[in-house]
């Protein structure tokens, strides 16, 4: 991934999943499905909708990663997730070309 045009959320997140398994991290990533209707959604219940994006674990450490693309924007569901989870982070392009997704995983 270089840094020459936008860099799009589902790139990040594959930049970022594929060093996680370099440097031995569990992930977990929960897809949206499309159902009968044509939509996209997320099978979550309860309080899910606004769940961080990844889930990473490693020798009881556990990271909680919501992505976005330089300009987007955490909506009031996933500021309320991040607020409630201990080592949640927000990650964009910058951070994984100043290192500091690469320092975090470390």
């Amino acid at each position: 991934m270089t840094n020459l045009t936008p860099v799009s959320e589902a790139e990040l997140q594959a930049a970022i999943v594929d060093l996680a398994h370099l440097l031995r991290w569990r992930v977990a990533h929960f897809r949206p499905a499309q159902n009968g209707r044509g939509d996209w959604r997320t099978a979550v219940s309860a309080d899910g909708a606004g769940f961080p994006d990844l889930v990473l674990a490693r020798n009881g450490v556990v990271i909680f990663a919501e992505l976005k693309s330089e300009k987007g924007r955490i909506s009031p569901t996933q500021e309320a997730w991040l607020a409630a989870l201990p080592h949640s982070l927000v990650w964009r392009p910058a951070d994984w070309f100043s290192g500091a997704v690469e320092a975090a995983l470390r």
